[in-house]
């Protein structure tokens, strides 16, 4: 296959925030990206929400209705790549592939088990286009951690972009956090979960006032946080573990705020995004001049200012640097089908554990 081709490549992102799809478009040969497309999230209705929290755990894709939401999930995603086709012009014989994460609904990889929901098959033949999925099964099966996925898109941003002092960290705050390190050099890489993301506070709002997220942070502004609580999650044996490593959204902090008020318990669960992520710090091979957020948690004010005076370096909004803060592990799927395809390599030992880079996906072409 020509090295210098250009691929037309659709991401479609499911986190574990369950919040809705991402769908994002980019141009790339695998390596560098060319070009940024449009982007949009489309929610996901509240009846979905509930269904896809009931197959969540170790029974996976056996779990009583796992088959029927697996078969909606991946229908609600064709629909979504057909909602952003227009937005860029483009008709289905535009898009060369595209990249399909699923949902995650267990990941323990110490027992070689990552399970995500969405069939690729199914969504290559409703769609008409080669989709690549199923990125971390590989990985986990070599003893990978199988996430995260996204640092070597990270990385290509950050040597990208001229205007990023380097060593620099990619902090994703979506369920789960997960951070980038990037060093001077192009094969400079680390990356790791830091821990919670936005999902405890999520599930907080969600139990307490029937709201998805504490927006703007407003509720964890007027409460205080419980520092006992906090040190006792900080002091959970992963924050000590050498990365890479990851975490499965379950693992840390349930009902672990359980008897304070709505404000105290939002305060809290914020800062513990922060500290987590500061406690990642430690294992960084050297310290970084920047930090850069993305993902749904850079909308919370509360997090971003615990994040300032938690690792005291200069923190940014990935949109500063002009790139979509909301959009970046849509397209980082994008990128990586496009690997999937030229056979290039995803995950890495300093990503996620495995022996040697490793290359990931399977592509599915209609029938």
């Amino acid at each position: 296959m020509n090295e210098a081709k250009i691929y037309t490549a659709v991401g479609l992102m499911s986190g574990t925030s369950m919040d809705g799809i991402d769908v994002a478009l980019i141009r790339t040969d695998g390596q560098n990206v060319i070009e940024f497309g449009p982007s949009l999230t489309v929610p996901y209705e509240e009846a979905f929400k509930n269904a896809l929290r009931r197959v969540l755990g170790p029974a996976g894709r056996t779990a009583p209705g796992a088959a029927d939401v697996e078969r909606q999930l991946t229908l609600l995603h064709a629909d979504a790549v057909q909602l952003l086709l227009p937005r860029a012009g483009l008709e289905k014989g535009d898009v060369d592939i595209v990249g399909f994460h699923g949902h995650t609904i267990h990941h323990d990889p110490k027992n070689a088990v990552t399970v995500q929901l969405g069939d690729g098959q199914l969504l290559a033949d409703w769609l008409g286009i080669a989709v690549a999925c199923d990125f971390r099964a590989r990985d986990v099966a070599a003893g990978g951690e199988g996430a995260p996925l996204v640092p070597v898109f990270h990385a290509a941003l950050v040597h990208g972009h001229e205007n990023v002092p380097k060593p620099a960290a990619v902090l994703n705050i979506g369920g789960v956090a997960n951070v980038t390190w990037v060093g001077e050099a192009d094969d400079e890489i680390l990356a790791f979960d830091t821990g919670p993301g936005n999902a405890p506070l999520n599930d907080w709002m969600r139990a307490h006032t029937g709201q998805d997220i504490d927006r703007g942070g407003e509720v964890a502004a007027k409460g205080q946080v419980d520092q006992a609580i906090l040190d006792q999650q900080l002091a959970h044996a992963y924050f000590d573990r050498k990365p890479p490593k990851s975490i499965d959204r379950q693992e840390l902090c349930q009902d672990c705020t359980k008897g304070l008020s709505l404000e105290d318990g939002a305060a809290t669960l914020a800062a513990l995004v922060a500290r987590a992520a500061a406690r990642g710090a430690e294992h960084f091979p050297a310290p970084v001049k920047v930090w850069i957020v993305t993902g749904g948690g850079r909308h919370n004010p509360e997090i971003m200012k615990a994040l300032h005076d938690a690792v005291k370096v200069n923190v940014h909004s990935a949109d500063g640097l002009g790139w979509d803060g909301d959009a970046m592990e849509a397209q980082a799927f994008a990128y990586l089908a496009v690997r999937a395809e030229r056979g290039l390599p995803i995950s890495f030992p300093t990503t996620t554990g495995v022996s040697e880079p490793m290359g990931g996906g399977h592509v599915y072409h209609p029938k």
